[in-house]
Order: C-alpha cells, then sequence, then structure tokens
C-alpha cells in the first residue's frame, strides 16, 4: 500500500471527543466499551509493548450510525488506550476522500482502522469485523453481485443474522479483534 495520509494526521478527533459527540448509538457504544476485558495478559502486555514505539499512528474512520462501529470500535479504542498509539477518528460522511482509498470488497464498510508511520505512509488496515465475520458479508457479495435482484434484500437480511450469530452473545468476539490487531501491528 503506498497510500498517504499525512495530510490528514492531526486532523481527527481523539476517540473521548467522538464519543461525546456522538448523536446515535452512544449508550450501547459505552456498554461495549465498559464490557471489554483483557482475556490474556500476553496481548496486554504487548499493547502496553508499543509505548516503546513512537513511529506507530492510528486513523479510525467510522460513523456513529453503523451497527460494526459500535461493537468494534469500543475494543480498538480499550486496546489502543494502553499503547501510547496517537488514535483519531475520521467521520466517515467528512472524509469521503479517505473512505474512497479504503473500500471493502469495492464497497464502502466502516470501520477502517488505518496505521501509518510518523509520516503518514499507511503501514496496515484492519475492519470493518472480525476475519470470521466479514467472510460471511464477503461470500453473500460474490453469490449476490446484483443489487437491484429482486430477492438482494431478503438475502442481505439472512446474511445479516447470520453475522450476528458469527460475533455472538457475549464479548468473546472482542479477544478475536484484539488478536487480529495485534497481529496486524506485529508485521510492520
Amino acid at each position: 500500500m503506498s497510500t498517504n495520509l499525512q495530510s490528514k494526521l492531526g486532523t481527527g478527533l481523539k476517540p473521548q471527543q467522538f464519543i461525546d459527540g456522538m448523536t446515535k448509538n452512544k449508550e450501547k457504544f459505552v456498554e461495549w466499551s465498559d464490557a471489554f476485558v483483557w482475556e490474556n495478559t500476553e496481548d496486554k502486555e504487548f499493547f502496553e509493548s508499543l509505548n516503546n514505539r513512537d513511529d506507530l499512528r492510528c486513523l479510525a474512520l467510522i460513523a456513529d450510525w453503523c451497527g460494526d462501529v459500535i461493537r468494534n470500535v469500543p475494543v480498538v479504542f480499550r486496546a489502543l488506550e494502553i499503547s501510547g498509539i496517537p488514535t483519531e477518528v475520521l467521520i466517515k460522511e467528512e472524509h469521503q476522500d479517505v473512505m474512497e482509498q479504503f473500500l471493502t470488497g469495492g464497497g464502502e464498510a466502516v470501520p477502517v482502522i488505518i496505521f501509518t508511520d510518523f509520516s503518514g505512509h499507511v503501514l496496515g488496515r484492519w475492519g470493518p469485523r472480525p476475519d470470521h465475520v466479514q467472510s460471511i458479508m464477503t461470500q453473500f457479495k460474490k453469490e449476490n453481485p446484483d443489487r437491484t435482484a429482486a430477492d438482494y434484500n431478503e438475502k442481505i437480511q439472512v446474511a445479516r443474522q447470520e453475522m450476528g450469530r458469527q460475533y455472538g452473545e457475549g464479548i468473546g468476539y472482542q479477544s478475536v479483534i484484539v488478536k487480529e490487531l495485534r497481529d496486524l501491528i506485529s508485521s510492520f
């Protein structure tokens, strides 16, 4: 990825500013955040060890109306808050230029968690969902390329229900996100 987002560094909201300014789903967002626990000490130690690095930045491209943001971003914020990685929020509607560079399967999906170096060179991205949940949507889009098909809406509801089942009832999915973030950050 040769994308550079230097012009965006320093322009976003702090995570708490985003939360304070939420007009939709704020209670649920805070609920998922409050439910966060470190499932294993090695993951927590890894994120704490990132305080030794000053080369990483994180831009979270998100919107408060999106269910995946409400469920997944609290985990990202909680993992990164102990890492020392400067984390900024870019609101999707205000940063369409960034959204267009980070499509998922050709479509706009948030959250997109973007890691850059200190000069804005993109090192990697995570999102919009844990891999095992995203795979359902990827398969759906492969099997249903025509959004105007008569049964498209019916079929996408089934896919969304299955994604909900994959997330599960509790917070188990949160440790999956932590592991995926850890694996991604370990690669740079």
